[in-house]
């Protein structure tokens, strides 16, 4: 069974860090386009940071400096470490794998950050 299960968010303070994990079964990430989204009630889901197919890294430029992802081959685990964190990256997160319209995506983890 292909699944996604996000953990790791949580109410942090700005200036603060946290770490969201992703657990992957049934699929692999170390193949494909692997990322993490976010999106705030009432707004588009947003790119944040990616793994392209070729394994090199995008990220949102509101994250660059602040965000990296990451990722375990053998644990079969996709990471965000998330520093210097901002009201405005309060969110639900999410992890996907895949394109549109062969895609996966976790159930999502909360994140808030207070000022």
């Amino acid at each position: 069974q292909v699944q996604l299960v996000e953990s790791g968010g949580g109410l942090v303070q700005a200036g603060g860090s946290l770490r969201l994990s992703c657990a992957a079964s049934g699929m692999r990430v170390s193949i494909g386009v692997m990322g993490w989204y976010r999106q705030v009630l009432g707004k588009q889901r947003e790119l944040v940071a990616t793994f392209t197919r070729g394994g090199s890294t995008n990220y949102a430029d509101s994250v660059k400096g602040r965000f990296t992802i990451s990722r375990d081959n053998v644990k079969n685990m996709l990471y965000l470490q998330m520093n210097s964190l901002k009201p405005e990256d309060t969110a639900v997160y999410y992890c996907k794998k895949g394109t549109w319209p062969n895609e996966y995506w976790g159930q999502g983890t909360q994140v808030t950050v207070s000022s």
